[in-house]
């Protein structure tokens, strides 16, 4: 019996698996799933600075980011090496991290006590270490916060090096004494929603060695697209203002330098400059070795979904391994929309990608979607295969500004008012009026289901009244349904006060969490896709012009990545305005835009191609009908905390 324990125990034991799985006659032993074998209790707890190479604060140092670890004790008594699994976030004292805010806490002597989240009280007794890092300029780091720029990238670079062998460690933040990460096999996964998964598509586009994997959530893949859309300001401030929300005391007094070069470096009139190609992940894709694991919400406003769309697509051309799940909610994590699934699926990816285990889950189907509130479906491919970009054309209908949308070319124009008072929600609202805010064309009811799957361009030719104007617009879907409800402050979940444990606990830093809920609406349409320019952008999406009022100019605007089914019976649209209030700023003056329809089109993906818009022979919708749908989505500040962090 003691040999038999013996022998379990090895098999069961995630700490040495190697990432290869053994071959010949001894394949079958090879474990499939990491058990929680360690003490959590008794692990160890540490911290240590590890030298960027960096002087971001020109305080004549190089600057040190502090890294607190977990890890189990029994591995590094008997020797054996273990992975990691790392989040490195600029939001451990500032904002604090998941729905419930969480901070990093530590004893009188400084050591960590509580680690936000649940990926140590999870992992760590399942023989993997968890490290949360502290980005340059933030709680415990010295440096500057550069926003997305090469201090932020190597904050969490330098200490997968570090864990490699590869860089400095240090017991203190100023002393001399060397540290060394003997007790990792340096095999790497990042992870982290928001600003930390953006930090992740950073490192991952290095192709540093020792990161297997990483695991964004709700993140950035260019800085500029999160602060502009084609020169559109998609916020008040710039990254200077975010820089001040994140940074510590210490920081402040000493970066003031760092946040004028971000002032200079990021005009409000939306030109790209070369601080936005230092902050832009999209090229740098080719050099992605990781596996990536994208989780996204459709419905999020905060980091549109512009971002992982192209993500996506450049890691598809650059032959990363992938794996995606789109939800409907907004900027939350899945923790806080599929708990029990999202744990058990993070466990096997971790499993696979950094212990090695044959468990199945690289041959799984590719994407998970939520079709509706806690319904999900899934996809061997994403895009599926099928899948064709297909010409919709708006064309005149009844009455002016109440078009058709079809797949022939339209004759005549279209004319709408900037009016920056409204938003989508109140274009949708009133698709089948006249009303001089917009432009809107719809189908005649569907009469099969449609499925838009991936992103979408808006090609548009109009004429201006005047020297500035920007444009905006989205893909609806006209029809009732129930939705997560993520206008609302908690963008589609509500939070009980119940709560479930996922791991073990510590006095000072448990496992449980507040339970959640999904937080739907009814509604009469769902707006699914958006885009937006400054139509100044027209020559050049890098740099603007003043407009001559009267002469038309194309441009062509970028819609969000989706996945949607417009369902048989109802219609799709395509709805063309100005200022999208609260998701775009306003141009500096207040025009006209005429719209050329005979060299207007939307390309949208459609699954099955022009085939699959089939349509009803006759349309029964009244001309002057008004819809309802979700509430109009409140204004995002780009300086996250809480649920937009």
């Amino acid at each position: 019996m003691a040999a038999l324990a013996a022998l379990l125990a090895t098999l069961l034991s995630p700490g040495g698996a190697a990432h290869s799985a053994p071959r010949g006659p001894e394949a079958h032993a090879q474990p499939k799933e990491s058990r929680p074998v360690y003490s959590y209790a008794d692990a160890i707890r540490e911290s240590v600075w590890v030298d960027t190479r960096i002087d971001g604060d020109a305080d004549g140092k190089t600057d040190r980011v502090a890294v607190d670890i977990v890890r189990p004790r029994e591995p590094a008594a008997k020797g054996r090496k273990i992975p990691v699994i790392m989040d490195a976030s600029p939001y451990y004292s500032c904002c604090g991290r998941g729905n419930e805010s969480q901070k990093k806490t530590y004893d009188a002597n400084g050591n960590p006590v509580q680690f936000p989240l649940y990926y140590d009280n999870y992992f760590v007794p399942r023989g993997y270490a968890f490290v949360a890092v502290d980005l340059a300029g933030t709680n415990r780091s010295y440096g500057c916060v550069d926003i997305g720029g090469r201090s932020d990238v190597q904050s969490a670079k330098a200490v997968v090096d570090w864990l490699n062998g590869r860089a400095r460690g240090y017991t203190s933040r100023t002393g001399d004494k060397r540290t060394d990460a003997r007790w990792t096999n340096g095999r790497t996964g990042m992870i982290g929603k928001s600003y930390d998964g953006t930090v992740a598509n950073g490192v991952a586009a290095t192709g540093v060695e020792g990161l297997e994997t990483i695991v964004p959530i709700g993140a950035i893949s260019s800085w500029y697209d999160y602060y502009f859309a084609k020169g559109a300001p998609l916020f008040n401030s710039g990254p200077d203002g975010l820089a001040r929300g994140v940074e510590s005391p210490e920081a402040a007094t000493r970066c003031g330098h760092v946040k004028q070069r971000l002032i200079q470096g990021a005009p409000r009139t939306g030109d790209w400059t070369p601080l936005w190609t230092e902050r832009d992940h999209v090229p740098d894709a080719r050099k992605v070795k990781a596996s990536v694991f994208v989780v996204h919400g459709q419905q999020d406003l905060n980091v549109r979904t512009k971002h992982f769309g192209q993500w996506w697509d450049a890691l598809a051309d650059a032959g990363v391994q992938r794996k995606i799940w789109l939800s409907q909610a907004g900027h939350v994590d899945p923790f806080d929309f599929r708990r029990a699934e999202w744990v058990r699926t993070l466990h096997r990816w971790f499993d696979h990608e950094l212990l090695g285990h044959r468990n199945g889950i690289d041959r799984e189907p590719m994407a998970d979607i939520e079709r509706a509130p806690d319904r999900w479906t899934t996809d061997r491919t994403w895009p599926p295969r099928g899948t064709h970009t297909t010409a919709l054309r708006p064309a005149k209908g009844s009455a002016p500004g109440v078009g058709v949308l079809g797949v022939r070319p339209g004759k005549g124009t279209e004319t709408f008012t900037d009016d920056r008072r409204l938003s989508e929600t109140d274009w949708a609202a009133t698709i089948d009026s006249s009303t001089s805010a917009k432009a809107g064309f719809t189908t005649r009811p569907l009469a099969r289901d449609l499925r838009v799957s991936g992103s979408s361009q808006v090609k548009v030719t109009v004429t201006p009244t005047t020297r500035t104007a920007h444009l905006s617009a989205v893909l609806v879907d006209l029809g009732p349904d129930t939705i997560r409800d993520y206008a609302h402050d908690d963008e589609g979940i509500n939070t009980l006060p119940d709560r479930s444990c996922w791991g073990a606990s510590t006095p000072g830093d448990s496992s449980c969490f507040k339970n959640t809920e999904a937080r739907t609406a009814a509604v009469d349409y769902t707006i699914f896709s958006r885009g937006w320019a400054d139509l100044g952008n027209h020559a050049s999406d890098q740099h603007g012009e003043p407009l001559t009022p009267g002469k038309p100019y194309t441009i062509t605007l970028d819609l969000a990545a989706s996945d949607h089914v417009v369902p048989k019976g109802h219609r799709l649209a395509l709805i063309v305005g100005g200022t999208d209030r609260n998701l775009i700023t306003a141009p500096a003056d207040t025009p006209t835009l005429t719209v050329d329809l005979a060299r207007t089109v939307a390309r949208v993906p459609l699954v099955g191609g022009t085939k699959a818009l089939a349509t009803t022979p006759h349309s029964t919708i009244p001309r002057e009908s008004r819809l309802e749908g979700v509430a109009e989505p409140r204004p995002i500040t780009p300086i996250p905390g809480g649920r937009t962090s």
